[in-house]
């Protein structure tokens, strides 16, 4: 390998790594912008300054930042499912009933409300 073969694969290593540390600044400043670095921060040494510390840090980092612990998030899915399944065979069932199928052929059905008295 000569000198000039060396330089080009410095310099294209040069390019990547300045390529990987633009892309780790505009995340950081990205991060900054939203409050996520405060809001980190803030748990992190709430966490510090805990004076027993918690058994399970994930739970307390959640509790700190608002969110729902010891939440089962798949049962919430399948529930959720299930729900949208009723939802649609209710709504199917509705329809049933207050549009009923008319027969084919069947011309002498009385008008709505006018059901004949039995004799």
């Amino acid at each position: 390998m000569d000198s000039g073969e060396i330089a080009v694969k410095q310099a294209q290593a040069l390019r990547e790594t300045e390529a990987v540390d633009q892309k780790k600044e505009d995340f950081r400043k990205y991060l900054e912008r939203n409050g996520i670095i405060d809001a980190l921060t803030k748990v992190l040494v709430g966490l510090y300054e805990e004076p027993e510390k918690p058994e399970n840090p994930v739970d307390f980092i959640k509790q700190f930042l608002g969110g729902p612990s010891d939440l089962d998030v798949d049962a919430l899915r399948r529930e959720n499912e299930e729900l949208k399944r009723k939802v649609q065979e209710l709504e199917a069932r509705l329809e049933e009933i207050t549009n009923p199928p008319v027969e084919q052929g069947d011309t002498t059905a009385a008008p709505a409300g006018s059901e004949a008295a039995p004799q």
